[in-house]
């Protein structure tokens, strides 16, 4: 009885042992995970963020120090060209208006003094002229020596000469009364709008003191017209190939998250802004603002859409950058079996676009399968657009299938072209597997995306 209840044990211990051994070894095999090929519709786009701003913004400043007297405009005040906005307190002006005063009363009296020496010298001048008349007459009859004569000339000539400076003193003289009344008749504490539009920013309150001895200090901040604004995108530099000028664009705003505005590109500038290694320039986005919902300064969320297609052969992008987690000697043995054993047929590069927002695409290097060499030590040019696919059939086995990429929205990207093997709608493809580790316990495994 004892010795049938052992066989019966050993038994069980048996069956159970061979159960985890499959068990195990059932694990060994790779699980895959698939998406299909599919077809529709692929928009690619450049997604941006930028700032909403006015067409014309004019900073409105002092050239004069003092203290604000008054205040005429507040935010949000429309104004017109030449309006008063603000006042600076003219006490501390007034002894300079009445120097100038006094500087233009002097000039005053310069010139009629100026004025009184032009006539005398004029009268010099007629006498003088007279002499000299009569000395030449006189010399004629051999009255009067050659040297009175010549004294005679002198003595007119310097009269004439007296007259001249005495006119240019008058010159001058009316002059400096014309400097003297500009400077008594310009006030800079009265501020006054430049432009017609909106004030949308005021920096200064009735008391404060502003200091223009430097540079002029900035009172107001007015938008000439918030019914045509701009945004100011910055774009990756990847992407300002594709970006034309004209090109619709659209955008939200956190402040209407249900509303889609649009607007068209006018501008990308040429000003590349660089941070910590990432180039970007701005792109100038013209839109209609009639209703003024959106202000300056709001943060838009920027779509530009650069390509599209239709009813078109698509395949995930996790597939995209699949490779299977097998050796060199399996991998070319089924490169061989489906007939991309030549090297000169094998993929260069695999596209991995990428999901972020700025599209770039990150090239893989195609496996050099005897030494890991890559294409630049081979000589060969990459195909950023060339793509190694591998398709799951029923029996859990792999089939590669190159491909050529086209436009991708970062989530699905357009067939454009199969090179190798055949792909159709419907069918497996992998994006990823996990492999039990044969080095862990049973229920560790790793997953290779």
């Amino acid at each position: 009885m004892i010795k049938r209840l052992w066989l019966i044990v050993i038994g069980v211990v048996v069956v159970v042992s061979l159960l985890v051994a499959f068990k195990y070894r059932g694990q060994d095999r790779p699980q895959y995970f698939t998406s299909k090929a599919d077809r529709g519709d692929i928009r690619e786009v450049v997604e941006a963020t930028g700032t909403i701003n006015a067409v014309i913004t004019v900073q409105v400043g002092s050239q004069d120090s003092g203290t604000i007297s008054r205040l005429f405009v507040d935010f949000n005040s429309r104004v017109k060209k030449g309006q008063v906005v603000a006042q600076i307190d003219p006490a501390l002006f007034e002894g300079t208006v009445l120097q100038a005063k006094g500087d233009l009363a002097n000039a005053k009296a310069n010139v009629a003094s100026a004025r009184a020496n032009l006539e005398r010298a004029k009268a010099t001048e007629i006498q003088t002229k007279a002499d000299y008349e009569r000395a030449v007459g006189l010399a004629k009859e051999s009255v009067m020596s050659q040297q009175q004569l010549d004294l005679a000339k002198a003595n007119h000539d310097s009269a004439v000469a007296a007259v001249s400076a005495a006119d240019a003193q008058v010159t001058q003289a009316l002059a400096q009364v014309q400097q003297k009344e500009a400077a008594l008749t310009v006030d800079y504490t009265t501020i006054h709008a430049p432009i017609d539009g909106t004030v949308i920013a005021r920096n200064v309150d009735v008391g404060q003191t502003v200091a223009a001895s430097l540079q002029a200090p900035t009172l107001f901040t007015i938008a000439q017209d918030l019914t045509k604004m701009q945004v100011y995108a910055s774009t990756d530099e990847s992407d300002v190939g594709m970006i034309k000028k004209g090109q619709v664009v659209s955008f939200k705003v956190d402040a209407f998250p249900r509303d889609t505005f649009t607007g068209r590109v006018s501008q990308i500038r040429m000003n590349a802004t660089t941070v910590q290694n990432v180039v970007t320039y701005n792109t100038v986005i013209d839109f209609d603002n009639p209703e003024l919902k959106l202000f300056p300064g709001m943060t838009a969320y920027i779509t530009i859409p650069v390509a599209s297609t239709s009813n078109a052969l698509r395949v995930p992008n996790g597939a995209l950058r699949y490779k299977p987690d097998l050796s060199a000697e399996e991998i070319r043995a089924l490169l061989q079996q489906y007939g991309m054993d030549d090297k000169a047929n094998q993929p260069v590069a695999s596209v991995s676009p990428s999901s972020g927002a700025s599209g770039k695409q990150s090239r893989a290097h195609a496996p050099d399968l005897e030494n890991g060499r890559n294409n630049a030590e081979q000589g060969r040019t990459p195909r950023l657009d060339v793509a190694m696919l591998w398709k799951l059939h029923p029996d859990s086995t792999l089939e590669p299938v190159k491909i050529r990429t086209g436009i991708t929205d970062h989530t699905v990207t357009e067939v454009a072209e199969v090179l190798k093997g055949e792909l159709k709608e419907g069918e497996e493809l992998v994006t990823g597997s996990m492999n039990a580790s044969k080095t862990s316990g049973p229920g560790m495994a790793t997953r290779r995306p």
